[in-house]
């Protein structure tokens, strides 16, 4: 690779797939990769290096950090959390009310919409994805760690296979253990 690509420029690695340099250095690119979820020093003559997107280099101090990248990383994995993913209820429930009713016959019993309910419980199932998420990436923590919390998760999503049956697309359903315990 002859020409000193900037900050920004999308590369492909024989090894490490695609990347996107985030640092240079007189002797390497400094580029994170999506396979390794990090960043990794690359020789600027790594002849097997492609150039996906080019992006000119400047002479200018504008470096990414990688203290900018984790910013950046959990900034989006915070927008994310507060987003919501269209699930659809199953059809036989649209419309429908929840009844709270207490076992003493003089307290008023609470109903509630069945689509609000169910809001919640895809709010929670998305929220447990986000917490995998940032177990899953969590710099610090060891593995033997990062195993024992998504034991953790894994069950609460058990405890909540019981609400599958207001799904209306399978692939959207809580996954529990399966008798794998």
């Amino acid at each position: 690779m002859s020409t000193q690509l900037g900050i920004g420029s999308r590369v492909d690695h024989p090894h490490f797939g695609k990347g996107v340099i985030v640092d240079t250095a007189s002797e390497f690119y400094i580029i994170w990769f999506k396979s390794q979820q990090g960043t990794k020093s690359i020789s600027k003559d790594f002849a097997d290096l492609k150039t996906l997107e080019e992006v000119e280099a400047t002479g200018g101090s504008d470096t990414i950090t990688i203290a900018d990248i984790e910013q950046a990383l959990g900034n989006i994995l915070d927008q994310r959390l507060h987003e919501m993913q269209i699930v659809p209820i199953g059809t036989r429930w649209k419309r429908g009310t929840i009844i709270l009713k207490p076992g003493d016959p003089t307290l008023a019993s609470k109903e509630l919409p069945i689509e609000a309910f169910f809001h919640k419980i895809v709010m929670v199932r998305d929220r447990l994805r986000v917490m995998e998420q940032k177990i899953n990436a969590h710099k610090v923590m060891e593995d033997d760690e990062k195993v024992d919390l998504q034991q953790y998760i894994t069950a609460i999503y058990g405890s909540l296979t019981t609400f599958n049956v207001l799904f209306k697309e399978t692939h959207h359903q809580f996954k529990g253990m399966g008798g794998k315990e």
